[in-house]
């Protein structure tokens, strides 16, 4: 379950990011605040995985908000400013979404949210223990929350792509490089113009065959250079 906070003094802003966030399973609303002071005082007792953040706001500003924030969550910051996007990435935002967005495009944000490490100074011992990694896919008219732990490799299949975890297949209606792009490169591997790998889950590789679980994968000229960072 992913924990948000909507901060904005727009009560337009918290309809449309609500139901945004209506749309995606396991997100979960703690919190409307209108302006940082409110939200400062909730997040001074209270933790969320992410906030929706407002730049233009009275009393206190978006990013001197964020400044002043001692650990801050994953934070995405939701304005009709642009020329305020290189300050947002150099605070270490997740996204800068310029309003009006459309859901396709806050759908990304959320990917690059929650597939991406919290930046924490601190780690208490309540705190060792870090949320699963995983991204939001569309399937049948769906959006489904995907571990990308559990990701084994995926496979082009016509203008498709399957998703093999370790649990069940999901086919989306995307190409394999747009799936790769949500999945950290560092441990994902593509073997074949059809197929990309989970590092961790390869039992072994055999001439030109990968092995997965009870699943044969194969390995095409092009990319047997991306094996070396493994054998090696």
């Amino acid at each position: 379950m992913t924990t948000y906070l909507i901060i904005d003094d727009e009560y337009i802003a918290h309809d449309i990011i609500k139901g945004y966030c209506d749309l995606l399973p396991n997100m979960k609303l703690m919190k409307h605040c209108y302006d940082a002071l409110e939200a400062f005082e909730y997040l001074n007792s209270n933790q969320v995985d992410l906030i929706f953040l407002d730049l233009n706001m009275p009393k206190l500003k978006g990013f001197e908000f964020l400044k002043i924030l001692p650990n801050p969550p994953k934070v995405i910051v939701t304005t009709a400013y642009k020329e305020h996007a290189l300050e947002g990435f150099e605070l270490n935002v997740s996204d800068y979404l310029l309003k009006p967005f459309s859901f396709e495009r806050f759908l990304k944000a959320v990917n690059n949210a929650i597939s991406s490490p919290i930046k924490t100074q601190v780690k208490t011992a309540d705190n060792t223990e870090s949320n699963p990694k995983s991204i939001f896919i569309r399937s049948n008219k769906k959006h489904i929350q995907v571990e990308i732990g559990a990701i084994q490799y995926i496979e082009a299949s016509g203008n498709y792509t399957k998703i093999i975890t370790t649990a069940e297949t999901i086919t989306i209606r995307e190409k394999v490089s747009h799936v790769l792009e949500l999945l950290p490169d560092e441990e994902f591997l593509q073997v074949h113009k059809s197929f990309a790998v989970a590092i961790k889950h390869i039992k072994s590789i055999e001439g030109n065959r990968i092995y997965i679980a009870d699943h044969m994968i194969p390995i095409g000229k092009l990319y047997k250079a991306n094996l070396i960072k493994i054998l090696n």
